[in-house]
């Protein structure tokens, strides 16, 4: 095979070494590729292919059928976009949601851990302030854990969004039907 052609593509939506290796794997199965470099780092992947079978849309349908979102990156050397990079405006919400995580946090951690804060009715508030926590701080996680499962395959996003909603649900039930207010009722 002659692989006299390279796509680099922008690739989001990869968030540990599980998904380099699978999107690696992935992209080297097809037929025509040479060579499939992917870099978690960068969030970029680099694939050398034969021209004759394959083009660069080719390469881009397989990494969203893959389950990630890419573009073919513009050609070193060629003038830079105007636009807000897609990293940019993803890391702006992740520290929007981990802003959020950190205020809504510390008042719960203070008033479930240390006595004399608590007051009648606490585990209701904690409730309160840790629905968003759960469900809109950890968004990227479960989104990420639906994209998998969509696709036949897990991550560590998986695991985390597992288990934080296994920890919630386990807690709503307890606080809705098994009584864990009424100690924090008559305190």
């Amino acid at each position: 095979m002659a692989a006299d052609a390279r796509a680099d593509l922008s690739v989001e939506g990869m968030h540990c070494a599980s998904c380099v290796s699978r999107l690696s794997k992935g992209l080297e199965r097809l037929d025509g590729v040479d060579q499939a470099e992917v870099n978690l780092a960068t969030a970029r992947a680099s694939v050398r292919y034969d021209g004759d079978l394959l083009g660069a849309d080719d390469i881009r349908r397989e990494v969203e059928t893959l389950g990630y979102r890419a573009e073919v990156a513009a050609p070193e050397g060629s003038a830079p976009d105007r636009t807000e990079a897609p990293e940019d405006a993803e890391l702006r919400e992740t520290r929007r949601r981990l802003a959020v995580a950190i205020v809504l946090t510390i008042p719960v951690v203070l008033v479930s851990m240390v006595p004399p804060l608590q007051f009648t009715g606490w585990p209701w508030l904690a409730f309160v302030l840790s629905t968003p926590v759960v469900l809109y701080s950890g968004w990227g996680f479960h989104s990420s854990a639906v994209a998998g499962a969509r696709h036949g395959y897990a991550s560590m996003d998986t695991l985390v969004s597992i288990g934080t909603l296994s920890a919630y649900t386990w807690s709503v039930v307890a606080l809705f039907f098994l009584g864990a207010d009424r100690g924090a009722l008559e305190g």
